[in-house]
């Protein structure tokens, strides 16, 4: 669960150091005092999208960091990605001019991998997220996901797309045999021909340097005829000169022990010198020039060269081409082969098939449990004979999502029939069914931590009560954290913050006071009463605590 968030330099938090209990919270406060900017400032340390406008103005980078406890599936995460399961500790950096920097346990990371993280971590319902279940696509995956089933679903898509490739494929054998034919015996002459050249790119450089030598044999016979007769054979060699001077040397020395060392270092220069007069004679001894090896050198680099030059590629790449070209080959065949093709598209569909009616069986499963869960919770938020269910309709052929497109329906008083939600839910009551749909998949979840940011606008009385007294059994379980305008609200928490907003300078700072019996007593009397607190307020605010 969440233990600390720090927060610096942060839209208009200018520094913010928050401990975490565990339980339901709740931070309250007047509108624009920055309490959906905490919320958010969790969400950018999480991996969400960074924005060089949160950046607080006159600041060079914002700064946050959250501490966690983990365990479970987080720790394992951590463990399997090398950041160690001791502790976990996120951190964003985000500059004024856009960049961004992510850290988990100090490590630096990409921020997918902190999304990945924060997803196994926190669980955040926005202020929107009940119009997000108008949209089908969005229904669909809050029944996945429910169901225990986004994992496979996404492997659904991944054959669907795989079949749906091969088909393609199908056609395009039966209407371009002729172009295909022309394109197999084009690649299967290129094939033959780097075949027939056999190349070895481990031996090109050998041959390059083989090449070389052959064809300065001349030269470099010269050239060691030349040293040769410099060091030991000529006029005033260099080894009959350092020779006398080493005698010369060692005579001295017989004066003057000093000059020994300096002996020792001309007789060894001599052995040195003859050492290599030797090796020069063998070198050019056992050069010959070699005329009909040079031309098949010659040759064979020519052929290499001009197969590379060909095909637009370092003689090195050629055997990356041929194998290239063989995949393509191999392509083109299997879709020239008809029945070949057909059978690897059938069996590609029923792969598909498979898992799509594995899916469709817990689809079935999780939207029984979700409908009768959703239509009890509605009973309670003031929609007494409402009813909620997901109805599954099937697709005739199938598609990326599976066999059944998936659409929620609601009812919202006795007698009516159920219909499509974004036909039939007025404001307030989309509110309490996206609220009591949040509710529910979020106790079949496993994430530790959940937050609500203002996710029970639109109610009021005492569905608002209600929605306290449903988020305070969650809190029993996990850690709930609930920015919110309702007292009825705020006054089931099991611990409360007010979020203020001051001036500082020329600027307006956010501020977080955690508060005491008395503190949460003013609170709500504010919520309550508005501008003016009374002791009538504070009274009804004493009794909602039960304090």
């Amino acid at each position: 669960m969440l233990r600390r968030l720090h927060v610096r330099d942060y839209v208009i938090v200018a520094e913010l150091e928050l401990e975490f209990g565990s339980g339901f919270g709740v931070l309250t406060g007047e509108t624009g005092a920055g309490k959906s900017i905490l919320v958010d400032a969790l969400a950018l340390v999480l991996g969400e999208r960074a924005d060089p406008g949160v950046v607080r103005p006159g600041c060079e980078r914002a700064d946050i960091s959250a501490e966690f406890d983990v365990a479970d599936e987080a720790a394992e995460w951590l463990l399997a990605n090398d950041f160690g399961a001791e502790m976990c500790l996120a951190r964003r950096v985000v500059e004024a001019n856009g960049r961004s920097r992510a850290y988990i346990n100090g490590v630096p990371t990409a921020a997918a991998q902190l999304k990945a993280l924060g997803d196994l971590l926190v669980d955040i319902h926005g202020q929107h997220a009940h119009h997000a279940l108008l949209r089908c696509d969005a229904q669909r995956a809050l029944v996945d996901a429910y169901a225990g089933l986004s994992g496979l679903a996404q492997e659904v898509a991944t054959n669907y797309r795989e079949w749906s490739k091969l088909r393609e494929a199908l056609r395009d054998a039966e209407a371009n045999n002729a172009a295909s034919e022309r394109e197999r015996e084009l690649l299967g002459w290129q094939i033959a021909e780097l075949r027939r050249l056999a190349f070895d790119p481990g031996q090109w450089e050998a041959l390059i340097q083989e090449q070389r030598r052959l064809a300065h044999v001349a030269a470099l016979v010269e050239g060691a005829s030349q040293t040769v007769l410099t060091l030991d054979e000529g006029d005033g060699a260099a080894c009959l000169l350092v020779a006398q001077g080493a005698s010369r040397v060692a005579a001295l020395a017989e004066y003057d022990p000093a000059l020994r060392e300096v002996g020792d270092v001309l007789e060894s220069v001599e052995n040195e010198l003859r050492e290599a007069v030797r090796a020069l004679k063998h070198y050019r001894d056992r050069l010959e020039a070699e005329p009909h090896r040079l031309v098949e050198l010659e040759q064979r680099i020519a052929a290499v060269t001009e197969l590379a030059r060909k095909h637009r590629v370092p003689p090195e790449s050629l055997p990356h081409v041929e194998q290239a070209l063989a995949r393509r080959l191999d392509e083109l065949q299997a879709k020239a082969d008809p029945r070949l093709l057909a059978e690897r598209t059938e069996a590609a569909r029923e792969v598909y098939r498979s898992r799509a009616r594995r899916l469709s069986e817990g689809r079935v499963r999780g939207a029984i449990d979700l409908s009768t869960h959703v239509s009890a919770a509605m009973q309670e938020l003031a929609m007494a004979g409402g009813r909620f269910e997901v109805a599954l309709t099937a697709v005739a052929e199938g598609a990326a999502y599976g066999m059944e497109s998936v659409e929620f329906l609601v009812s919202t008083a006795v007698g009516q029939p159920l219909r499509p939600l974004a036909k039939v839910a007025s404001g307030g009551e989309l509110s309490r069914i996206g609220l009591a749909i949040q509710v529910i998949t979020s106790q079949s979840g496993r994430t530790p931590t959940l937050v609500f940011d203002e996710v029970d606008v639109g109610i009021g009385g005492a569905v608002a009560e209600i929605v306290g007294k449903m988020l305070k059994t969650i809190g029993s379980q996990r850690q709930v954290l609930c920015v919110t305008h309702l007292p009825q609200v705020a006054a089931q928490g099991d611990w409360q913050w007010s979020v203020t907003k001051e001036s500082a300078g020329k600027s307006v700072v956010s501020r977080v006071t955690p508060l005491d019996h008395q503190g949460r007593i003013d609170e709500i009397a504010r919520m309550l009463g508005g501008v003016t607190v009374t002791a009538t307020t504070r009274r009804h605010a004493r009794e909602m605590l039960g304090f």
